[in-house]
């Protein structure tokens, strides 16, 4: 085993396995719409954004919680057929992306927040081919659960854009949680160990050479396995 050179902190929790309340919180979601206004300032962020996609009618690919943008620009070298769109709320992140920018005019990296992005792409009925989650915070106290993403309201936005999505984290829990919420939207789910050479992240980057092992969860509809 290669020796550990980083020094993140293994995810620190009270849960021993997926939280006994998520069935009756996705459940409860899935019947209640969305009704949170939507912020000015991620309106005039979508409206960047389309503007930016111009006439493009091709596939979109989100990279939502993106951070600095190392995942985005990545991403858009993989898929140089799409367009690929970065999202993070913190601004001070979203501004050191130059540092990890890319020879690629396929993508673009914005500030804002995703809960209200994923609304409005919904509406608009972008084309959307795949959607990442990497390494978002887990929020891995039980009382915490509403927080997480497939524990929310935002998870119906989410399964709206696409069944399309990949999720990753260093908390095995969360994957496992994402992976039994997202069954109630008629998805199947499978999950790996994260092997790859070339991490995607900073996190995945600071997670692995900390001798975490990082976990990969892909979701795609059930009549893909037909």
């Amino acid at each position: 085993m290669k020796e550990a050179t980083g020094n993140s902190r293994d995810v620190s929790t009270n849960q021993t396995g997926v939280h006994e309340k998520l069935d009756a919180l996705v459940a409860r979601y899935q019947q209640n719409k969305n009704q949170r206004p939507v912020s000015e300032h991620t309106l005039s962020a979508f409206n960047d954004a389309v503007a930016w996609l111009g006439d493009w009618t091709g596939d979109i690919i989100l990279d939502s919680c993106c951070g600095v943008g190392e995942s985005t620009a990545t991403i858009a070298r993989q898929y140089p057929e799409c367009k690929v769109i970065g999202l993070d709320k913190s601004a001070a992140r979203v501004d050191k992306h130059e540092h990890y920018r890319k020879a690629t005019d396929n993508y673009r990296v914005i500030r804002a927040d995703v809960n209200d992005f994923w609304r409005l792409a919904s509406k608009a009925q972008w084309p959307i081919k795949k959607h990442y989650l990497l390494y978002p915070n887990p929020y891995p106290k039980s009382a915490q659960v509403q927080k997480r993403w497939h524990a929310s309201a935002a998870m119906v936005d989410m399964m709206a854009l696409t069944p399309h999505i990949e999720v990753r984290s260093n908390w095995l829990i969360y994957l496992l949680e994402f992976a039994q919420a997202a069954k109630h939207y008629g998805l199947i789910t499978h999950l790996t160990e994260v092997t790859t050479a070339q991490p995607i992240t900073p996190f995945e980057r600071k997670y692995r050479a900390s001798g975490q092992v990082c976990w990969q969860l892909a979701c795609e509809p059930e009549e893909a396995q037909e």
